[in-house]
């Protein structure tokens, strides 16, 4: 029960800031020249402001939830309490409504950051004040570095990146990467998103680079994990054994995997699992395909058993586009209805939808998933104003970011070392 509520209550805290941060004013001059930047009239505020509850005509002393002093999870609990079943259901799909009447503004969830901030996801935008962010090589070659510190370094300077849009007003706090899937088949399109066909080096990838976005400097080893600060919230998908997406009309969202025990485990699972136990990444992404006849976002084996369970994730498992309604219409999975395939989900430790939730909730599985993630939001610092003071001027000192990347007996015959420089 204490893991169920402290899920919600990162995803609580989670939500405050990056959704307030967005209302943030600039005051631009009618002629700029090319090198000037706008001027910022303020930085930007979080969830708990005293002042933000002033200008709603709230009393902010009056919600706990902003009570710094309290633990997390009794915050989310309180902030939780306080919503009907109708306001906790508008919270559970990418886009979070928030309930203005309690002092919760909304919030969208979806951002990218694949290999640096990307406006893919509607939680991001650039504009005239930031017209776009470090982009990295693609995953694929920058694993095949094989160097961890690397990988760790370029998630570090990424979440720096999206900590800084997320001040301006720009970008939210939850992104959903990194990709982690397993190559089997070199015609499969998406290859470059991933680091590759070793599961090994997959995993390792993926743990380092977790911890480059969402490690705090000094804060890493925080003896209770469901409370330590994250500089942003990273989320490993597609889970699992996922790589068509279409291919001689078999396509992503009717395609069921067979896959034997053995190679579930020392294959498919494996880099998830390392991303969860030794990257302690915040979220989980389940696939739309079925393995061996059971949809991912569905099974309670693969989902509460084994990343919750086993793994012990410290965050929410989220669903990818429109997964429940493929579930529904693609895979045909036991006739549901609306309601049944949204409470198959949820009964299953999905709490969270890439998508509108519709249909009626009980009460208990809607409590349960808005509770967990709003966990996630206080450890991201949604709710207090402790957040990293990172600015636009801060971005600027990546554009020399140069990386030395010893590549030892690759690409060579004589088993000399190939150095990869990458220049930003």
């Amino acid at each position: 029960m204490a893991t169920k509520i402290s899920f919600l209550s990162f995803f609580l805290a989670f939500l405050f800031v990056s959704t307030a941060a967005r209302d943030v004013p600039f005051d631009e001059s009618p002629s700029p020249s090319p090198s000037s930047t706008p001027k910022i009239k303020s930085n930007f505020t979080y969830v708990c402001d005293p002042s933000r509850f002033d200008d709603l005509g709230l009393d902010i002393t009056t919600f706990s939830y902003c009570d710094t002093s309290l633990p997390f999870t009794v915050r989310a609990k309180d902030l939780v309490d306080q919503m009907t079943l109708s306001e906790k259901v508008r919270q559970i799909g990418d886009l979070a409504y928030g309930v203005p009447r309690i002092g919760l503004p909304k919030y969208e969830w979806w951002s990218e950051a694949l290999h640096g901030v990307s406006d893919v996801g509607p939680g991001t935008h650039f504009d005239e004040l930031i017209p776009g962010a470090t982009s990295f090589p693609t995953v694929n070659l920058t694993a095949a570095s094989f160097n961890e510190s690397l990988w760790k370094n370029i998630g570090q300077v990424v979440s720096t990146e999206a900590r800084a849009m997320y001040n301006l007003g720009r970008a939210g706090l939850t992104y959903w990467s990194p990709n982690i899937n397993v190559v089997r088949d070199p015609r499969w399109g998406r290859i470059t998103e991933t680091p590759g066909e070793d599961p090994y080096t997959v995993g390792s990838y993926a743990a380092n680079y977790v911890r480059g976005l969402q490690d705090v400097e000094g804060q890493e080893n925080t003896k209770d994990l469901n409370s330590r600060p994250l500089k942003v919230s990273a989320c490993c998908k597609h889970y699992a054994a996922y790589d068509v997406d279409n291919w001689l009309r078999v396509d992503r969202y009717h395609f069921d995997a067979r896959v034997t025990e053995q190679d579930m485990l020392e294959t498919f699972l494996r880099p998830f699992e390392m991303c969860v136990k030794d990257g302690d990444v915040s979220s989980v992404m389940c696939s739309y395909n079925r393995v061996n006849g059971i949809p991912t976002c569905a099974d309670p084996k693969l989902l509460k058993d084994t990343i919750r369970g086993e793994w012990d994730l410290h965050g929410y498992i989220v669903s990818d586009c429109d997964s429940i309604e493929v579930l529904m219409d693609g895979a045909k999975w036991l006739d549901d209805t609306h309601e049944d395939a949204v409470a198959q989900v949820l009964k299953a430790g999905q709490l969270r939808s890439l998508a509108t939730l519709e249909g009626p909730t009980s009460s208990s599985m809607a409590q349960l998933s808005t509770q967990h993630c709003r966990d996630l939001t206080f450890e991201d610092g949604a709710y207090r104003p402790s957040c990293p003071a990172v600015l636009v001027n801060d971005m600027s000192c990546n554009d020399e970011f140069e990386f030395e990347v010893e590549v030892q007996n690759v690409g060579s015959k004589d088993g000399n070392e190939v150095v990869m420089v990458l220049r930003i």
